[in-house]
């Protein structure tokens, strides 16, 4: 029997690179991790360190055994935490992994639900990608993963049922295959002593520049707001951006499906970098429903990619039943997800006008200032003009022209 406390040595070693450094993680003095490794390679009759340098390596038996180390570590240390819940000892403890787009949307939903109805459970979170995010719960460092996968959606079922070319070309244009495959297909895992559950289903969508945004032409009609694989081919020139390995390969397999392979310019994981990529029209890309609903940027435009969709997994280590605090974050889970839109619902390229929302017609509302140009009325001032009709009344004293000729015609002088 391998003596857990050695076992943990051993993982440390491995995961520091050094005595000195897992004597410290430890809190060991560095003699007595060297003891635990020549015991724990005497009980094993294997040759586990080797010196490098001025420091120790892992022989493959080593790196064999700490890989095996670090699961048997986990599930044992996972144990103690749940029979802890059982008997009540402590609030529940949960640690969940996730990968961005989820950690952005559905991740904080769930986390504020269970906070509300259990505030006693404290959950804490990983960022992973889904082939890390497996390891971690193998390993025991987390008590859920969520993961994705990409797959045919109901039309590219029906699709690939009528397709001459066979379901292994679906296989191999989705990416749903395993590792080593043609076409892009997602690299392999096996799930065997793993438990799942989809929480949600999503569309996939081409990302493109808004040109009513940028200007210069458009990779694909304004009127064309969903395509199949195929129709990929019509951007076989133009320079795209790719992110995770399982991402990338779901983008291989639509391009290899389409007859082309992308030129592939820009590799990033952040889903905000490629949309500001796109927006600078440095190329174009496929983002899920949950990306775009994450951070959404004003400058690009989207077009849904028909056939496939991306699945969003929660997956458990070991048999039923879960242990009562799991089952609290699942719960909360497929209700974050259940709320969650169907689809993204962003500002639509046609909804572009109102950023000049036709304010000018306001304008007219301006005629309002014309009221100043009543100010003109000012010239109702000239009614001081009419101080002149004061000489009207002088006119008692000072006769009219006329009254004038009349009286000098009595007089008889005759004006000229």
């Amino acid at each position: 029997m391998l003596d857990v406390t050695r076992l943990r040595v051993l993982v440390a070693v491995a995961r520091h690179g050094s005595v000195t450094a897992a004597a410290r993680a430890l809190n060991y003095a560095q003699p007595s991790v060297s003891h635990h490794l020549a015991r724990l390679e005497a009980e094993t009759g294997t040759k586990l360190v080797q010196r490098a340098g001025r420091g120790i390596r892992l022989t493959d038996a080593g790196r064999l055994l700490a890989e095996r180390a670090v699961e048997v570590i986990g599930r044992l240390d996972a144990a103690e935490n749940e029979l802890a819940v059982f008997a009540g000892l402590r609030a529940g403890r949960l640690r969940l992994a996730a990968f961005p787009s989820a950690l952005g949307t559905i991740v904080p939903a769930a986390a504020a639900i269970l906070h509300e109805r259990h505030p006693s459970v404290d959950l804490r979170l990983t960022e992973a990608e889904p082939p890390e995010a497996v390891r971690m719960l193998r390993a025991g460092y987390v008590d859920v993963a969520l993961i994705f996968r990409h797959e045919p959606d109901e039309a590219g079922r029906a699709k690939r049922d009528t397709t001459a070319a066979g379901p292994a070309a679906w296989v191999e244009s989705t990416g749903g295959g395993r590792a080593g495959g043609a076409g892009g297909e997602e690299p392999a895992v096996d799930y065997e002593d793993l438990r799942e559950q989809v929480l949600l289903s999503e569309p996939v969508h081409l990302i493109m520049p808004d040109t009513v945004v940028r200007g210069g032409e458009p990779p694909l009609a304004p009127a064309v707001t969903e395509l199949w694989p195929a129709d990929l081919a019509r951007l076989a020139d133009q320079r795209w951006i790719a992110g995770c390995d399982r991402c990338r390969e779901h983008l291989l397999g639509q391009c290899a499906a389409a007859g082309f392979t992308p030129r592939i310019a820009f590799t990033t994981d952040d889903f905000v970098a490629a949309q500001a990529l796109v927006t600078a029209g440095l190329g174009v890309t496929l983002l899920p429903d949950l990306a775009l609903r994450a951070a959404r940027n004003p400058g690009v435009r989207t077009a849904r990619l028909r056939g496939t969709r991306r699945s969003v997994v929660a997956i458990r280590y070991g048999e039923a039943p879960d242990p009562p605090a799991t089952a609290l974050l699942l719960d909360a889970l497929r209700a974050a997800a259940s709320a969650a839109p169907s689809r993204v619902e962003v500002p639509s390229r046609v909804e572009v006008p109102p950023r000049a929302p036709l304010s000018r017609p306001e304008a007219p509302s301006r005629p309002e200032a014309p009221s100043r140009l009543e100010a003109p009325s000012r010239p109702e001032a000239p009614s001081r003009a009419e101080a002149p009709s004061r000489p009207e009344a002088p006119s008692p004293e000072v006769a009219s022209p006329e009254a004038q000729s009349r009286s000098d015609a009595g007089s008889g002088v005759t004006v000229a």
